[in-house]
């Protein structure tokens, strides 16, 4: 099929060193080392990509890639501390410690044969190896305001798409045909909405306007790849943002089948108010630099699904503790069908939603157990974010805020019988009839 992205470029636009607002004292001096090295061993070498948009708008990038006309064995010639890694983009990875460095070579977008190419019948590149000069890897690359290249021979910025003029107006802009784009590599879509939560800019309309048509191409996707954008899109400080961008562009049901049509149909909003709740604390402990867990973050998205399923198996008559455990497992394998969840977060995922159902019992011994499961502190948080969507689990939350600190006083303040049955044993605790709407009884 013919390939959309310009084969001419725009006319060398070379940013000098007194208009950017890029210096050497913040980037990596590891990748310093690399650019210079390979200066030295006579190949250009650029830093490029995100750290360079980064730096443009006052950013702290983490990583630092850089382009240049050497070949991964090239490469791997000059440094004894580089390993070649990759198939479908066969790359240099330069080691320093806890640091890696990624070395790409410049890709071309035509092939005389010589290269490494192959695609799939319907646009999507499963392997692209071949090699060109800078101008041929900056129409290669996905939007203008990743097509950025830095040097150390001169400390300008040398675009060659109209990155530059983008990255100032915040807007982003994928190069070339962007349907021709998506369907090389349907992940794209992902990508635009999560570098324009994390980035607040504002997607090109042209660029926008193809992705919710688009949207089906992500079952193309390799799940585990999916997994992790998802922890890019949730995980990096800008969930929230993240999580409209995909309900605008429409690829929240592409992403999260079930969850998107249980929030679809609860017209109340509650189940998608808990999970902004959820994205919003995520965010926070970001900004906060306390750890964030994927276990956590998946019982929050998927718990709309889990909701609508369990009340499905309830309203059949599934015994509820039978209907839990059902309903946990069956929307983890549906969700495996679209993103690879290992199994080390589905487990604690799962475990999170049964014991929601627990924080309703107050007999001593019951307490105490709850209490010394290793998955309380991530269980009661959740019900502390189940709050925005139900004013019901405030009891709840009072009696275990009171119980972490003194169970014993937390269950003498307990009115008598209430979470016991006969001889102590335990009983569902009495609550007012409420309407029945789709998920809220699970919210």
């Amino acid at each position: 099929m013919p390939n959309d992205i310009p084969s001419d470029t725009p006319a060398l636009r070379t940013i000098p060193r007194d208009q950017h607002t890029i210096s050497r004292k913040d980037i990596s001096p590891n990748a310093l080392r690399v650019l210079y090295r390979l200066r030295e061993g006579g190949h250009e070498a650029y830093l490029v990509g995100g750290a360079v948009r980064d730096l443009l708008v006052g950013g702290h990038p983490k990583d630092f890639d850089i382009a240049t006309g050497a070949t991964p064995e090239e490469v791997k010639a000059l440094f004894r501390n580089c390993r070649l890694i990759g198939r479908r983009f066969r790359l240099a990875h330069v080691v320093f410690g806890r640091e890696i460095i990624e070395v790409a070579t410049f890709r071309a977008n035509s092939d005389d044969g010589s290269g490494d190419r192959e695609t799939h019948e319907g646009g999507r590149l499963l392997r692209d190896n071949v090699y060109g000069t800078v101008e041929d890897d900056a129409v290669r690359r996905d939007f203008t305001a990743n097509a950025l290249y830095y040097t150390v021979e001169d400390f300008s910025v040398r675009d060659y798409v109209g990155g530059f003029e983008d990255v100032q107006n915040r807007v982003l802009k994928l190069i070339g045909d962007p349907e021709t784009r998506y369907r090389e590599d349907p992940v794209r879509m992902l990508r635009a909405v999560r570098l324009a939560a994390k980035l607040d800019f504002s997607i090109d309309p042209a660029t926008a306007a193809p992705i919710r048509a688009l949207a089906p191409l992500l079952s193309e996707a390799a799940p585990a790849r999916l997994f992790e954008e998802c922890l890019k899109l949730f995980l990096s400080g800008h969930g929230v943002a993240s999580f409209e961008g995909l309900e605008r562009h429409g690829l929240l049901p592409a992403l999260l089948p079930e969850a998107a049509a249980a929030m679809k149909a609860n017209r109340s909003g509650a189940l998608r108010a808990v999970v902004l709740e959820g994205l919003r604390g995520t965010d926070a402990r970001v900004a906060n630099d306390e750890p964030v867990s994927p276990a956590f973050l998946f019982a929050l998205l998927l718990w709309p699904a889990y909701c609508r399923t369990l009340m499905s198996l309830q309203a059949q008559g599934v015994p509820p503790a039978d209907a839990q455990r059902r309903a946990a497992d069956r929307v983890t394998v549906h969700e495996l069908q679209a993103v690879a969840l290992p199994r080390r977060f589905s487990v604690p995922m799962q475990e999170i939603w049964l014991l929601q159902s627990r924080f309703g019992l107050r007999q001593r011994k019951r307490v105490m157990r709850m209490l010394a499961h290793p998955r309380f502190r991530a269980a009661f948080d959740f019900l502390q974010v189940r709050q925005a969507g139900s004013d019901e689990h405030a009891d709840d939350i009072a009696f275990w805020r009171e119980a972490r600190l003194d169970p014993d006083m937390a269950i003498a303040h307990t009115p008598a019988g209430e979470g016991e049955g006969e001889n102590g044993a335990d009983a569902p605790r009495r609550r007012r009839r409420r309407r029945r709407t789709v998920g809220a009884s699970a919210v």
